[in-house]
């Protein structure tokens, strides 16, 4: 076996698994999306409408986003793989492999699964496609005609699918893998990321607030402006996120107590930063994104509900369309915060298997086996409820901030938008997302015996 086996540098398949099931979710996303563009534009050609273009645009934006977050989870994995297989690269370093190698060992390995996942989704969401199709033509709401059982975008998909999984995997394993050799790796120049993460969010806070004041004065230039804005705040956040989710993510913990179980989680929580916002930065994306569509949306009712020149029967159909709209986008963007949900449950499960040794030191010491589980769940509640909290707040900025450069100069005041089935929904997700965090890797923790934990490398 070569040194530089994918085996040898990623170890069993489960280290690896998330990056396939992210590819297939992705995959299985936009060829569905794809799909159901083809069939819409079917629709609109035999009544005469032509809103082919419109709708390729609108699923390349989905599913542009959908591969952002996939990329972010696909790097978070790769960098949690490495960091906890620290010695065995290191090994490998002494006995002759060079980083490149083992990046190009990891390359091969991260997109043969990727493409194993990209092609179980396209068929997934062409059996879901087909599926849809029997229905539509049954009930006969879809003209008749050849559909392609795969539609042509599925290839492009599947191709930047993987191409995403590479790209992020060159970016996750560079520092790191560089790090494994006997030397460390450059400290990071902290100061210089968080001015330059400052001063980017505080340029996107700017537009936002050109926005509203567009929006006040009947400019179509202020959603252009909201919309930029909100992604130059993005960018800050994910430059500052190593230096400012670990400060949220301790205050979260502070809220689980002061016991054994309750320390032990807070330490762990934040004792890498880097790990820390690898697995708190994708779901805060996904939260944040779904939060904005809904926010915007609520927003949105609520100027309308403010216009006295509207009829009732025009306001109904309005508040009627709104609702089906928000709907809509939700459902095209909630596969954004499954992804990353997925790179959470993933990482969280990844790195309690790293600390096997330091669980069995623990329950040596006097921990019983409901400390542990009570310590892994404090952990997950701590990391994925900084990550909803923070993304429920940007999402309702940035909603708000939208349907403002919208209707401003139409509607008296600033609507903040409060979905609060959408936030009573993120809060629920979050509570399933601990569970299936924590239990799975404490059950397996609390199985192993103290000795043989302690023995493990």
């Amino acid at each position: 076996m070569r040194a530089t086996s994918a085996r040898l540098i990623v170890g069993r398949l489960r280290e690896v698994s998330t990056i396939g099931v992210v590819s297939a979710l992705s995959a299985a996303y936009g060829t569905t999306l794809f799909g159901a563009s083809d069939i819409l534009k079917r629709l609109s050609a035999s009544r005469g409408g032509s809103a082919g273009a419109a709708l390729d645009v609108v699923a390349a934006v989905f599913i542009m986003i959908a591969l952002f977050v996939a990329a972010i989870v696909i790097a978070g994995g790769v960098d949690t793989v490495i960091a906890g297989r620290v010695r065995q690269l290191t090994l490998l370093r002494l006995i002759g492999a060079d980083s490149r190698q083992l990046r190009a060992g990891l390359l091969r390995a991260v997109v043969r699964v990727a493409t194993l996942g990209a092609l179980v989704g396209v068929a997934c969401g062409a059996v879901i496609l087909a599926i849809v199709r029997a229905v539509l033509r049954a009930r006969d709401q879809i003209p008749a005609g050849h559909y392609a059982v795969v539609p042509a975008g599925a290839i492009v998909v599947t191709l930047a699918v993987v191409a995403t999984a590479a790209a992020a995997t060159v970016i996750g394993a560079r520092r790191p893998l560089g790090a494994t050799a006997l030397r460390g790796a450059a400290p990071v120049r902290s100061g210089l990321r968080g001015a330059v993460a400052a001063i980017t969010a505080m340029l996107g806070a700017a537009m936002l607030a050109a926005a509203c004041v567009l929006g006040e004065r009947g400019s179509l230039a202020g959603f252009g402006f909201a919309f930029f804005g909100a992604a130059t705040v993005g960018v800050g956040v994910l430059l500052g996120a190593r230096l400012f989710l670990p400060r949220l993510v301790t205050a979260m913990a502070r809220l689980g107590g002061n016991g054994p179980a309750a320390l032990v989680a807070r330490k762990n929580a934040v004792s890498d930063p880097a790990r820390t916002s690898r697995s708190t930065v994708g779901l805060l994306i996904g939260v944040t994104l779904i939060t904005t569509i809904a926010a915007g949306m609520n927003a949105l009712e609520r100027s309308v509900r403010s216009w006295h020149d509207l009829t009732p029967a025009q306001m109904a159909d309005t508040e009627r369309l709104l609702s089906a709209t928000s709907a809509v986008l939700i459902a095209l963007i909630a596969i954004s915060a499954v992804i990353a949900g997925v790179g959470f449950v993933s990482t969280m499960s990844l790195t309690v298997i790293a600390r096997t040794r330091e669980i069995g030191m623990l329950r040596a010491m006097g921990f019983t086996a409901q400390q542990v589980r009570a310590m892994i769940s404090l952990e997950s509640l701590a990391l994925s409820g900084t990550a909803a909290l923070a993304g429920l707040g940007f999402g309702l900025i940035f909603g708000s901030v939208g349907s403002q450069s919208l209707v401003g100069s139409v509607t008296s005041g600033f609507e903040l938008g409060l979905p609060w089935p959408a936030l009573v929904g993120t809060l629920a997700a979050t509570a399933v997302l601990v569970l299936l965090a924590s239990l799975p890797p404490s059950r397996r923790a609390v199985a192993i015996a103290p000795t043989e934990a302690l023995a493990m490398s």
